[in-house]
């Protein structure tokens, strides 16, 4: 565990934990900060994980005993240490808390990493068996349903013209009825 303050602001700290031995995060490094308040040690500061953990969402404020999210449960003796020790203890728990991913969740998460990479697979062995001539014994390449950035902005167009034109639908027929 390490965690050094900003030098250009001393009130946040960036932080690296190791996962602990015999745990889905043993041989892992989480990189997170802490956003401590003025008024610290007298109140808690808020924590952040940064590293995608299948525990916590990035970048989001955790919801914990030891974070600004339950000042009435904070300790004014915790320090840093304390803090990050928490945090690890946390990580290991299964029950939610806000800012956390469901066990659910991050098995979906890496149910479809490893999807992704059957897909790479097959299209790299797709790839050589086309290179080679042979298309006959290539495997049925799946890959998920990917949109693009352009589709998307499309989407997004279309929801704003479909709203403005209901928006003068609806002035339309508030000044006619006054008339």
């Amino acid at each position: 565990v390490e965690a050094v303050p900003l030098p250009s602001n001393i009130l946040e700290w960036h932080y690296t934990v190791v996962g602990p031995e015999n745990s889905p995060y043993e041989g892992g490094m989480y990189h997170g900060k802490l956003i401590f308040p003025r008024e610290y040690p007298f109140k808690p500061p808020s924590i952040y994980m940064l590293t995608p953990s299948g525990r916590f969402k990035c970048n989001t404020r955790l919801c914990l005993s030891i974070s600004d999210f339950h000042p009435d449960t904070w300790n004014p003796a915790w320090s840093v240490s304390t803090i990050l020790t928490g945090l690890l203890s946390f990580m290991l728990e299964k029950s939610p808390t806000l800012g956390s991913l469901e066990t659910s969740d991050y098995t979906n998460i890496r149910r479809e990493q490893k999807l992704q990479q059957q897909n790479a697979l097959t299209a790299e062995q797709s790839d050589g068996n086309t290179a080679n001539g042979n298309t006959t014994n290539s495997p049925v390449q799946l890959r998920p349903n990917c949109s693009s950035g352009f589709s998307n902005a499309v989407i997004n167009l279309l929801v704003v013209v479909v709203f403005a034109a209901f928006a003068y639908i609806v002035k339309y027929v508030l000044t006619s009825g006054l008339e």
